[in-house]
């Protein structure tokens, strides 16, 4: 049975391209501790997640990850910045992973760090809170915004690749300007997300 389990697995490997990404979330050891993480490369039937959480071979994971959601699996390899996981997936689940990854990878192919093909409109409402992962939360002036990003006036310059959240979206920053920053979200909004959003 095992020896079956491992045909499926290397044929798997064999099937699905690796890709790389840079996707931000949380995971879960079977402690229940919970540890920020970032899947650097990707494929239907694994994962590399960068974390300081110390995981051992074998344990089961549980991961909320932007852009793909929840994913489980067991740790197969270690290494020093973090370690490598065997999804449990469904051949339903891999079909809508390998389209995921298959969006991400164009999508990072495509986009500019500042997309312009989404509308930018002007918030009726422009105060704003900008919060670091840290915790830390400042006040800012939103410039204005799309489903894709904001460009908002703050007094603070985190480094360009900086994780931030304005208002409840997640984010990093992309680009520095005389008065502000420019942010990407982590994930599309949706328009009447932003509608919402703006009062």
């Amino acid at each position: 049975m095992l020896g079956a389990q491992q045909t499926v697995s290397d044929h798997d490997r064999r099937q699905y391209q690796r890709v790389k990404v840079m996707l931000h979330g949380r995971l879960m050891l079977s402690d229940r501790t919970e540890h920020r993480c970032r899947v650097i490369d990707m494929s239907p039937g694994s994962a590399f997640f960068e974390t300081d959480a110390a995981a051992r071979i074998g344990e089961r994971v549980i991961a909320y990850i932007d852009h793909i959601g929840r994913l489980e699996g067991k740790v197969a390899r270690i290494r020093d910045d973090g370690f490598a996981l065997e999804l449990n997936t469904t051949p339903r689940k891999k079909a809508k992973l390998a389209a995921q990854l298959t969006w991400l990878a164009n999508k990072h192919e495509l986009d500019l760090p500042e997309d312009r093909r989404h509308e930018r409109i002007q918030p009726r409402n422009p105060s704003g809170i900008m919060t670091l992962d840290d915790g830390r939360q400042y006040r800012c002036r939103i410039i204005d915004l799309s489903v894709s990003g904001a460009a908002i006036e703050i007094n603070v310059r985190p480094a360009i690749g900086t994780q931030v959240t304005l208002g409840n979206m997640r984010g990093q920053v992309v680009r520095h300007f005389e008065d502000g920053i420019a942010i990407e979200f982590a994930v599309v909004q949706r328009r009447d997300t932003l509608r919402e959003y703006l009062g």
